[in-house]
């Protein structure tokens, strides 16, 4: 879109600018906005600039009566004009304490969710030669979450950095189904212990995957029919893996056996239908679809969360539970992490985190070329001010947006109860 270079006394209501100083040299939360008042323009001209970009095409025509702003003699109106400056640069200076407070918390839940990973892979290896120190370990882990996750007031769900190693897709699809099913569990008022028992399913759902030559697993193209076949054994290698270990409660080794059946009794391994499903399995099929659209074998087929959960509910009505499906969807927000959006002021971001207590006032990154990446701010949705104002899928988007706001191949969740 192409701009003109105008002398800051050339401003007038409705025009759409930007202007050329740091975002920290200024009181606006953004370096491109459009005129909507005086005010805004004596601030602009106040700040010493010798031009800013004019952009006529995305300009707006306010009807008014010609603008007449006092002299700069004024005292009355110049006090006026340092009390509305301060307030904005008030304004975005909390805002900023907000971004590094969120980003804190951030940094110091993925630390956290990095240790559950490590963990999760050390049990995995483990669970072939030493099952009853893997289902300890998992126990441990289990139910520090299962505590965080009941104790909690509300919980804040955060977008995680994912790795790109295809080896490692197990690992992450493990936890990420295990914390969204223990999270599903609670908005579903089940108890702690049976919180505590979807999550130890969830995790172990997919193990006797590991018996599965990994050509198979990794596959983009349709599998044979003999292929498809050993790929539904996984159910079944994976009861086996855990009947190793006494101490595997017994509910949860059916959520492994019974994760891909169907409330319509097209599902597998043995076709059961409604009330022949534990209700736990139901619960931990519903998330399983979901992240299994969002990461595909074939990576380029991968839905972003909002999609996917959209594409969920169209496409397995009728098979997968419907109070699960629903609660789900509404859990993860209209906007779950890891969705682009568009802003109400047209600001492109990224969902970052959503707060149970506000989901449709999540945290977003914003996309702002003028700020480094690493600086970008990071600030919680305001209603009736800032606001979402629709989705945007990735291949919509300059290369240079999409690289800035880095959309995850791989998401994943970790969760932080709030008091």
């Amino acid at each position: 879109m192409s701009s003109l270079k105008i002398t800051p006394d050339q401003i007038k209501l409705g025009y759409a600018i930007k202007l050329p100083s740091g975002w920290l040299k200024h009181p606006f939360l953004s370096s491109s906005l459009t005129i909507e008042n005086a005010q805004q323009i004596q601030i602009i001209q106040s700040l010493g600039l010798d031009y800013v970009y004019f952009y006529p095409e995305k300009s707006k025509q306010i009807q008014s009566d010609i603008l007449q702003c006092p002299d700069d003699e004024d005292i009355n109106f110049n006090c006026q004009l340092s009390e509305a400056q301060a307030r904005l640069q008030q304004d975005k200076m909390k805002r900023i304490e907000q971004a590094k407070a969120h980003r804190r918390d951030l940094q110091k839940t993925e630390k956290a969710f990095q240790h559950s990973l490590n963990q999760v892979k050390s049990l995995m290896k483990l669970l072939g030669s030493r099952p009853l120190n893997a289902i300890s370990e998992a126990d441990q882990l289990i139910g520090l979450l299962t505590d965080n996750i009941v104790n909690a007031q509300s919980l804040v769900l955060h977008l995680m950095s994912g790795s790109s190693k295809e080896q490692e897709n197990l690992y992450y699809h493990a936890l990420n189904v295990s914390i969204l099913s223990m999270m599903l569990a609670k908005n579903l008022d089940y108890s702690a212990e049976n919180i505590k028992i979807a999550g130890i399913g969830a995790l172990f759902h997919d193990v006797g995957k590991l018996k599965i030559p990994t050509q198979i697993l990794r596959k983009t193209t349709p599998l044979t029919a003999p292929e498809a076949n050993l790929l539904k054994l996984h159910t079944r290698f994976g009861t086996e893996l855990v009947s190793l270990a006494d101490n595997f409660p017994l509910e949860a080794s059916v959520i492994l056996e019974q994760h891909h059946e169907h409330i319509d009794g097209s599902g597998y391994p043995k076709g059961l239908s409604n009330q022949q499903i534990h209700p736990l399995a139901r619960l931990v099929a519903v998330v399983n679809a979901f992240d299994n659209l969002c990461h595909p074998s074939d990576g380029s087929k991968g839905r972003s969360p909002h999609h996917a959960l959209s594409h969920l509910y169209r496409s397995m009505k009728g098979k997968l539970g419907e109070q699960e499906m629903k609660m789900l969807i509404r859990m993860m927000g209209v906007y779950p992490p890891g969705t682009l959006v568009m802003l109400n002021d047209n600001r492109v971001a990224m969902v970052m985190s959503v707060n149970s207590e506000h989901l449709l006032l999540p945290n977003v990154m914003i996309y702002d070329p003028d700020v480094p990446r690493l600086e970008a701010p990071v600030i919680t949705l305001e209603a009736d001010k800032l606001m979402i104002s629709k989705v945007i899928m990735p291949s919509a988007l300059p290369e240079q947006v999409v690289e800035y706001l880095n959309p995850r191949a791989q998401v994943s969740y970790y969760v932080q109860g709030k008091p």
